[in-house]
Parts: C-alpha cells; sequence; structure tokens
C-alpha cells in the first residue's frame, strides 16, 4: 500500500522514455525495452585520465591528456555524446527531470567499480549561476547527484562551491577559449567543509575546462584527490 500514491501518480503522468520522449513502455519501467539499444556506453579502452574511448589499446591517453595536464586525478563518463545528445539536451533544458532516474541506476550498474575505487567522500555537482538557475528552475548535475548519492549512499555537497560569474555557455566557445572563459567563474563559499576525496559530477566532459577550473578551486582548500564523472563524453584521440 505504500507504493500506492507512487504508482498513481505514474499513471496520471506517465513517466517518459529518455530516449523517444514517449511514454515509456511498459509503463514501470525507466526506459522503453526497444529504445534502450540506442544509448551506447563509453567501453574501453579509455584514457588514463579523462576517460574517453581511444581506439588504439596501446595508448594509454588521448590525445588532449597527452598534450595538457589537467588539475582533476581521473575521470569516467557512462554514455558516448553523439548517442545520448538528445537525451542530454531535455535532461537539461527541457525540464526532463525524471531522467535523472534512469541515468543514476546506468550510473551506479556500469561505473559502480570506479566510483568504488575512487573512496569518495561527497558527490559535487558542477553547479550553476543563480541567473541561469532561476531561468531553468534546477540544476541537472545536482539532479543527477542526488539520484545516485540515493543509490550509493555517498552524500552530496551542492552548497560548497558556486559560480559566481556568469559564463558564456561551453558549447559556444572553441576549446582554446574556455579555459580563459572559467577564470574566476567558480569560488569556496563553505570555509567548515574539510574533505580529503570527492567526484565532481556533470552532464558532459570536453575537454575538461569546467572540472580543472573546479578543481584549482579545490586544491586551494586542501582536497587530495578529485575524480569526476559525467553521462557523456566525446572520443578520444
Amino acid at each position: 500500500m505504500t507504493s500506492l500514491p507512487n504508482t498513481l501518480l505514474t499513471l496520471l503522468f506517465p513517466r517518459r522514455c529518455p530516449v523517444c520522449d514517449e511514454p515509456v513502455k511498459p509503463w514501470n519501467a525507466l526506459i522503453c525495452a526497444d529504445c534502450a539499444p540506442h544509448l551506447h556506453y563509453n567501453g574501453p579502452p579509455w584514457c588514463l585520465k579523462c576517460g574517453k574511448h581511444i581506439g588504439d589499446s596501446q595508448k594509454e591517453y588521448c590525445g588532449d591528456c597527452a598534450a595538457h595536464s589537467h588539475l582533476y586525478d581521473r575521470g569516467r563518463a557512462l554514455f558516448t555524446y553523439r548517442s545520448a545528445s538528445a537525451s542530454l539536451s531535455r535532461f537539461k533544458y527541457h525540464g526532463r527531470q525524471e531522467y535523472a532516474a534512469f541515468y543514476a541506476v546506468c550510473m551506479a550498474r556500469y561505473m559502480g567499480n570506479f566510483i568504488t575505487s575512487c573512496g569518495a567522500q561527497a558527490f559535487v555537482p558542477v553547479p550553476l549561476h543563480k541567473s541561469r538557475m532561476r531561468k531553468r528552475g534546477y540544476n541537472q548535475a545536482q539532479v543527477l547527484a542526488s539520484q545516485l548519492s540515493a543509490l550509493t549512499g555517498i552524500p552530496v555537497y551542492a552548497d560548497w562551491i558556486g559560480r559566481v560569474e556568469k559564463t558564456v555557455p561551453m558549447k559556444d566557445l572553441p576549446a582554446s577559449e574556455r579555459q580563459n572563459n572559467l577564470k574566476r567563474a567558480f569560488k569556496i563559499l563553505r570555509n567548515d567543509v574539510k574533505l580529503n576525496t570527492i567526484i565532481i559530477i556533470d552532464d558532459i566532459y570536453t575537454t575538461g575546462s569546467t572540472i580543472d577550473a573546479m578543481s584549482r578551486e579545490f586544491r586551494n582548500v586542501g582536497v587530495k584527490r578529485i575524480y569526476f564523472i559525467t553521462l557523456a563524453i566525446g572520443r578520444g584521440i
């Protein structure tokens, strides 16, 4: 009987499939059975730094990580960007917060060993600037972190760091300008938090500029190990 309200709510407002965006079939699933194969997981061999898939198993790093140093320790992503881009766009910009339940289950299932190996004390979602938060109404990274926290027991620290500069959306900038775009964009908001190991959570990893900018602030307050996980990532070379 305790699940009756949720059942009625699902019947009145059916969950949308994260691939086709139609009411999910069967009705109590997180994704349509026919749609699941359209999302491609980011499989090995991975870049040992950012986790991008690299075609050559003899390589240790993708072209970007071989040429540029990063301030985080290591990261991993769930899906290939091309297969998940439409789904992520609806999740991020069009109110489909319900997709996070499916994403979190997939993360826990396919990235659980990585998450456990990090030994993280907290998930830290990439923050939104307050103006974008007002416009969008929610932070997709925080929604995802909360769902994943419920499955893993790792707490979410969403108010530890803030985005204090309204930056140009990263997708609108070439790689060469992304780091400059994020200078002074983030600021530690709580001095009472003292953690050694964290996992930053975001939706998409491209060049790592956002993760690096946050990592710089966390390094300055003594965080020793910084990892990240994202929903999607491009292909390495």
